[in-house]
């Protein structure tokens, strides 16, 4: 009866807060209120295999088209609220072989010139530089050192305004052209982006170009990227890749990596993200070990993180705002425990936030909990045991993640059983990269991995046990695509997501082999904050329920 209830005031709310427009749109689109749904899976095609390929450095969209100290590889991204937004670029051109001196970062200065007018850029905001190295101490391998990397922040801007600006130094003189983007809206129940890409495992290949063309096409007021960016470690230090580097190159004393392939991917990304911003949370190719144990450099040395402005002191893991939505991007490869920093951040992260400014709560982080996929399968279980209860009683919304090469979107779900009150996973880890299609998935004959094999390393732990309860009680995995899993596809593409009001979001996922209005999979997710108050006491997640 309470269910019924609660479907009537959802209905009533789309009512009174939809457009006679969106409101017809509606219709013929299913809604997380008409589930759980019967599990899907659409047959693979052979043919989306081909076409994982990287660009190579001859591709024009890759090489440097600057000279001297002038700005390239031009980025944005967001703070942790609308009044601020991070500019980023790299000046002056990377250097490799086996000796390599740094440039020194003080010779440049970091300066962007901006304002509401593109011929009056009244505004001027300076900001800090660096250079990364990544150093090799083994005969015949290649050291790498960046070029200058700014980040500089605007402070002060008004919320859903364009600004126009310019980045560099004009004493040398070394200025970009002049760019534009919008800032995000005010916080509140009835203010939103208009849409919002989500990608994940984007890579450099022709594959991720169709992506990008793609999202493009649909206008995103900023991009969420999850985690495996350029894929560099697929490659040896003098620029030779596999599309499995553990297979071609198994006797390197080091997982090696190239770092031009960061320089490229920044300069094919530059069209877009230098006019929408670009939100990033690392995957596990970002972490390139190096000299000293050093991880991660590249990854938090090239991009700006609202680390500080959110309270968090990681580049691993922040939040901030869009609007009426709080974004939570957490990390999968730093410590998540509850004596973790992370653990207490997310805590009081999630107290601070606001349920009637930003009614939706979005997760993100890159190795999915729910995948049905044998790549990857449960890999992630000992985070999925330390942080579910607490995103679950948070009231999250919608996880995103990446990590499996495949698309795939939950039934609402927690500790593995259907629950209306638990968030949708949605799978993208389909941008394109050149290790292809996942295909096989742990349900299938043959498929379901040994307990032991499913950890990551670098994750450490060993959480995933066979299933106590259910139809797959006493196995690893099902027998049959499992309920939770409502829809799974192999091919490659990008998510769209719409919030329309406090209670209704159309997630749109595209697939790269269609046209740009074609829909591969559409769902409105709705909210239900009568049916599931915040804070609601959650089950121990010690044994999961099927």
């Amino acid at each position: 009866m309470a269910l019924a209830s609660s479907r009537v005031a959802i209905a009533l709310a789309l009512l009174t807060h939809l457009s006679s427009s969106a409101a017809a749109a509606r219709a013929g689109i299913p809604s997380t209120l008409d589930g759980p749904f019967a599990p899907v899976t659409v047959p693979f095609d052979a043919g989306l295999r081909g076409n994982a390929v990287d660009l190579p450095d001859t591709d024009p969209r890759v090489r440097r088209r600057v000279g001297g100290f002038e700005p390239e590889q031009i980025s944005l991204a967001l703070s942790a609220n609308y009044d601020s937004v991070w500019i980023s670029w790299v000046t002056g051109n990377y250097q490799i072989g086996n000796s390599v001196i740094p440039l020194d970062p003080k010779t440049v200065a970091s300066i962007v010139y901006y304002g509401t007018e593109k011929q009056l850029l009244s505004d001027e905001a300076r900001g800090t530089s660096l250079v990364y190295n990544q150093l090799y101490p083994f005969e015949g391998l290649q050291n790498y050192s960046s070029g200058i990397i700014h980040h500089v922040r605007l402070r002060g801007l008004k919320p859903s305004t364009v600004y126009y600006y310019q980045c560099g130094d004009p004493s040398i003189p070394a200025m970009s052209n002049i760019y534009h983007f919008r800032t995000m809206p005010f916080p509140g129940p009835q203010s939103y982006p208009n849409r919002i890409a989500v990608v994940g495992d984007l890579g450099l290949t022709y594959n991720t170009t169709t992506t990008v063309r793609h999202l493009k096409k649909n206008r995103p007021d900023f991009l969420l990227l999850v985690g495996d960016v350029t894929y560099a470690n697929l490659y040896l230090t003098n620029g030779t890749g596999s599309d499995c580097y553990s297979c071609s190159f198994p006797k390197t004393p080091i997982h090696e990596t190239y770092q031009p392939r960061w320089d490229y991917w920044g300069r094919f990304m530059q069209p877009l993200v230098s006019k929408v911003p670009m939100m990033v949370v690392e995957g596990n190719h970002e972490i390139e070990k190096q000299a000293g144990n050093h991880t991660f450099v590249a990854y938090s040395s090239r991009f700006a993180f609202p680390s500080e402005e959110c309270g968090s002191s990681s580049t691993f893991y922040y939040s901030f705002n869009a609007g009426g939505i709080h974004f939570i991007m957490l990390g999968a490869y730093i410590a998540y425990n509850f004596s973790a920093d992370q653990y207490k951040w997310l805590v009081r992260d999630l107290a601070s936030v606001d349920r009637s400014l930003t009614p939706w709560l979005v997760a993100a982080w890159h190795p999915p909990w729910y995948s049905t996929y044998k790549a990857h399968y449960r890999e992630a279980e000992c985070m999925m045991v330390a942080l579910e209860e607490l995103l679950y009683s948070s009231g999250v919304d919608i996880v995103f993640n990446g990590h499996v090469h495949a698309y795939e979107r939950s039934n609402r779900v927690y500790n593995y059983t259907l629950d209306p009150c638990g968030p949708v996973y949605i799978t993208v880890g389909d941008g394109g990269n050149r290790e292809k299609i996942a295909v096989k998935h742990a349900d299938e004959p043959g498929n379901c991995p040994e307990p032991s094999t499913t950890p990551d390393d670098y994750m450490g732990g060993f959480c995933a046990a066979n299933f106590t309860s259910g139809p797959a009680a006493g196995k690893f995995c099902w027998d049959r695509q499992p309920d939770y899993s409502a829809f799974r596809e192999s091919s490659f593409g990008h998510g769209i997501l719409e919030v329309k009001n406090e209670t209704w979001a159309l997630w749109t996922w595209y697939r790269n082999q269609d046209s740009y209005t074609d829909v591969g999979d559409q769902i409105f997710i709705a909210r239900q904050p009568d049916l599931c108050p915040l804070h609601q006491k959650a089950t121990s997640h010690s044994s999961p329920a099927l």
